[in-house]
């Protein structure tokens, strides 16, 4: 799924006045591509995504989705990731994955799909298992597989991984990277993790805030299997690092 963002605008009304969260974001993205969004608080990722998923509107510009224009029909060929996995307490792992499903399918149908993506997010043998009897990762995993039940064209992650701890954090990025080379959807990942945008990415898009904007697009040519400790890896994240806070004073306070 190709998306293009064309001059998106976004105005919050508070009171008597209005707040600019979004200012002229244009964005071209591939088919297939991965996209990493990286920026400050209040910068307006999050509500960027909600305009892309179709669960929010634009009070300017639009968004195109292979070729048309993002209307209530492109939700279905668009799956939603958040930080919090937002699971039933009361149901079990299938049970949660198969409540994502909108296709009309047979029992069968439902029962091989959700399997199907069990086994994709290393989650077999869970399939009884219980929300509270799993890890958090466990739980995002259950997660992302409910978002690609409906085999999305494209996959939006808000902050995926950003709740759990770093060696969780680390696997759960090599298997969304390994369910991205076996089903080729687009992704856009939002994060505040720059090591993880410049890891994940094609490309890192990095926003400065009040209003958002889209202030530089940063390539990664580096092969998929990255070495997070090479000097071309650190290079990169370096010119993102100094797009990150070149307009802030918390550059000498941050740790490297």
């Amino acid at each position: 799924m190709s998306i293009e963002i064309r001059n998106v605008k976004k105005v919050f009304p508070i009171k008597n006045s209005s707040i600019e969260v979004l200012k002229n974001v244009d964005l071209k993205i591939a088919d297939g591509e991965i996209i990493t969004i990286v920026g400050g608080s209040g910068c307006g990722k999050s509500t960027l995504l909600r305009i892309i998923s179709g669960l929010d509107t634009a009070t300017d510009g639009e968004v195109v989705i292979d070729g048309k224009q993002v209307d209530g029909s492109s939700k279905k060929d668009i799956g939603v990731v958040f930080q919090e996995p937002r699971l039933f307490p009361w149901s079990t792992v299938e049970k949660n994955i198969e409540f994502g499903i909108t296709d009309k399918l047979s029992k069968e149908e439902k029962k091989e799909r959700v399997k199907y993506y069990i086994d994709l997010v290393g989650l077999t043998g869970f399939e009884k298992a219980l929300p509270h009897q799993l890890s958090g990762g466990m739980q995002q995993r259950v997660n992302i597989a409910r978002s690609l039940i409906n085999e999305p064209k494209a996959l939006l992650l808000d902050e995926p991984f950003g709740a759990l701890d770093a060696f969780t954090k680390i696997n759960l990025q090599n298997e969304v990277l390994k369910i991205w080379e076996k089903k080729k959807t687009t992704l856009i990942i939002v994060t505040h993790d720059i090591d993880e945008a410049v890891y994940m990415g094609n490309r890192v898009v990095v926003m400065s805030s009040k209003p958002g904007v889209v202030k530089k697009v940063i390539p990664v040519e580096l092969p998929r299997k990255r070495n997070r400790t090479g000097t071309d890896f650190a290079y990169i994240r370096r010119q993102v690092f100094a797009e990150f806070f070149e307009e802030t004073e918390e550059l000498a306070e941050y740790v490297i």
